[in-house]
């Protein structure tokens, strides 16, 4: 029996690690916290970029939280969790991850703390939890302002809060009222009555040259290509776009079919059919009433001749994903083959897709389709100028965000003081709400209360100011609005990191939608407590390779 022995103290039957207790939960906050660390400097108006390379040396240069998390191979398992988080953050708001990231990484930091003192970890997630949902309940009750109330400029002023932040904060202005502008032009009244902006129905495209504030809003959906032949017209009205992902080229046997032929007059017959194959798909489809034509695929000479003949636009090696979202705007269907049950091929007229006018437009050096009255829904394009790849690159993902943040701030008509206002409010209101509680929650929610704090001095830390200072000072106008009714004005406040001031940051336009804040919390909360819970770590090690 001596081959069954009892493993000695404890050791694991498996080729393995494993760590548990303290040990694992000091190592899951470490890499946490060496996360947050390097997104922390990016925060804020006056934040810092952060320059990326990658293993084949291309550059990136953002101080977008999720973009830096994205680029990062994080190898730590807790660690990823927080590169998640901001992913999920940037989906659901697109504004608002670099907080969440500092947020749920403090967080965790104070919860380990608590346990190293003693304090069930049980006892921590409940009090967050509960923290979590009062702060929530006092955001909307107390913080959120209606949009109605504030003013027309209060959705710009949400998008240049957002856009202060970015590579080219100067230039916010003409950037916000793009994105405002773009927004409201592709509303559309969802089934349930309510207004709904599609951040998709908004093309943004790239090109060299010029500088950035020669970017212009398109109305239409604009795709970067010219017509495949010079004899095409350049503008058709009454639109029926056919959306194909089939092959316009001549048709050529498949790859091992063989045929013998004797008389050299059939394989005159053999070619003169290949050609006809693909001008019979044509004309089936200039038949069913398209006057538009767009391919993934390739159109050859022959079948362009057709085309011409026919008076249509067409255009080849038109991405899918843009046919997919033409198809979406215009009603009509992305066809693989126009082979029916039967095996003949017809084309249906009620794949087309319907607009007012296709129409080939000459922007700066190239030219554009430019799709405009699509039947379904509105759509327009942004087309943005820079001076190179890493300029475009950053103005892209930077406009996205102001994209998300107005269609958040236009469906949820509801707005919160940004600069810190909210953190510093939430604070001092949860440590009021901590001496309420007579159980060990109190000081899980009183630890969530201090960690909240860490976003007005990160704030003023980047902006080279003095935090100590300007966050008591912060701290003392909130808790004046909340013990004297006559004071609650004050509950506005936040910081203005470029002078270093304590401001009212509603009169100052510095504005964020109701819902990021609301989902910074609930995420953040969310992946501490996920953190927290692991008490355990069983490393598996790698199967070694056999010679």
């Amino acid at each position: 029996m001596s081959g069954f022995q009892k493993p000695h103290n404890g050791a694991l039957l498996i080729d393995g690690t494993r760590q548990s207790g303290q040990d694992v939960r000091q190592q899951n906050v470490t890499a946490v916290v060496s996360i947050a660390n390097i997104v922390k400097t990016s925060l804020g108006p006056v934040g810092l970029d952060k320059m990326l390379v990658d293993e084949i040396g291309d550059v990136t240069i953002t101080n977008d939280g999720a973009t830096i998390l994205k680029q990062l191979e994080v190898e730590h398992p807790a660690a990823r969790v927080l590169v998640e988080l901001s992913e999920l953050q940037d989906q659901e708001v697109g504004d608002g991850t670099t907080s969440v990231v500092i947020i749920a990484a403090e967080l965790l930091k104070r919860a380990n703390e608590l346990v190293r003192e003693g304090i069930h970890p049980t006892t921590i997630m409940s009090g967050y939890r509960l923290a979590m949902r009062e702060a929530v309940k006092y955001i909307k009750d107390s913080l959120a302002h209606k949009t109605a109330a504030l003013g027309p400029d209060t959705i710009l002023n949400c998008a240049k809060t957002t856009l202060n932040s970015k590579i080219f904060g100067k230039d916010s202005d003409f950037f916000a009222k793009m994105a405002v502008e773009a927004m409201h032009s592709v509303k559309v009244i969802g089934e349930d009555g309510k207004p709904k902006y599609p951040v998709k129905s908004v093309g943004i495209m790239t090109q060299h040259g010029g500088s950035a504030l020669d970017s212009k809003l398109m109305h239409g959906y604009t795709i970067m290509m010219s017509r495949s032949a010079q004899g095409m017209p350049t503008t058709v009205s009454n639109a029926k776009i056919a959306l194909l992902d089939i092959d316009l080229r001549k048709s050529k046997m498949h790859m091992g079919v063989q045929v013998l032929v004797s008389d050299p007059a059939k394989l005159a017959e053999i070619r003169q059919k290949e050609l006809d194959i693909t001008a019979d798909r044509i004309k089936l489809i200039i038949a069913g009433g398209a006057n538009v034509v767009l391919t993934t695929k390739g159109i050859d000479d022959m079948a362009l001749k057709n085309i011409v003949e026919a008076g249509c636009i067409a255009c080849r090696r038109v991405k899918r994903e843009d046919l997919r979202r033409i198809a979406k705007l215009t009603g009509g269907t992305l066809l693989t083959t126009l082979a029916n049950m039967d095996g003949d091929e017809v084309f249906d007229a009620s794949s087309l897709g319907l607009a007012e006018s296709v129409s080939e437009e000459r922007v700066s050096d190239d030219d554009f389709i430019v799709i405009k009255g699509a039947k379904q829904s509105k759509a327009c394009s942004v087309l943005l100028r820079g001076a190179n790849d890493h300029m475009l690159g950053e103005l892209e993902r930077s406009l996205h965000d102001a994209l998300c943040v107005v269609k958040r701030v236009l469906e949820s008509n509801s707005v919160v003081p940004g600069g810190g206002a909210v953190e510093a409010a939430l604070s001092i209101y949860l440590e009021n709400f901590a001496l309420t509680l007579g159980t060990r929650e109190q000081l899980a929610v009183a630890a969530f209360a201090d960690a909240l704090l860490v976003i007005p001095k990160q704030l003023a830390i980047n902006g080279a100011c003095d935090a100590t200072d300007l966050v008591a000072k912060l701290r003392s106008k909130h808790h004046s609005a909340q013990t004297d009714p006559s004071k609650a004005h004050l509950a506005r406040m936040g910081l203005d990191v470029y002078e270093g001031l304590v401001v009212d940051n509603v009169a100052c336009g510095v504005l964020e939608p109701t819902i990021s804040k609301l989902k910074i919390l609930q995420f953040a909360t969310e992946a501490a407590v996920t953190i927290l819970r692991i008490d355990d770590m069983i490393s598996i090690n790698p199967p070694q390779q056999q010679r």
